[in-house]
């Protein structure tokens, strides 16, 4: 359902939020390793989202990327940050031209798929997926 970005976004989040708990940051090769994401890749979606105040960084020795009030930072965030709203409003079957008033044979079931699937994100904070990894749950394949 969402694009590889954004599913090694939240992965990154997550490992972040649960490092952060322990007041420690997170290297770039250790999220990378940590999630199973390409470095440079990596890199990029970490770099994106500190633009955008989601998650913080710090340079030098003692520096890597961390949450800064994790409590807030909700699902919701990162996927809008990493996939724009498209995901909660597109097309099932990636027509343009698909509304209410000309469905596409998918529309009904994905409307509901699609108003679930925002109502779950909006719902869920990434702390709350940090601390699921705490107790064992895992972040790579």
């Amino acid at each position: 359902m969402f694009s590889k970005t954004c599913e090694y976004g939240i992965r990154a989040a997550v490992f972040i939020a649960a490092k952060s708990r322990k007041n420690e940051r997170s290297s770039v090769p250790e999220i990378s390793a940590a999630i199973h994401s390409p470095e440079a890749f990596t890199a990029k979606i970490c770099q994106q989202l500190a633009r955008l105040n989601l998650i913080q960084s710090k340079k030098g020795p003692s520096g890597g990327f961390y949450i800064e009030n994790n409590s807030q930072l909700r699902l919701i965030d990162v996927v809008i940050a990493l996939e724009g709203d498209n995901i909660f409003q597109g097309c099932g079957l990636g027509l343009p031209q698909c509304n209410a008033k000309n469905p596409c044979p998918l529309h009904e079931q994905f409307s509901v798929m699609r108003q679930n699937l925002k109502i779950m994100c909006e719902n869920t904070y990434i702390a709350q997926l940090g601390e699921s990894v705490e107790a064992g749950t895992f972040l790579k394949r």
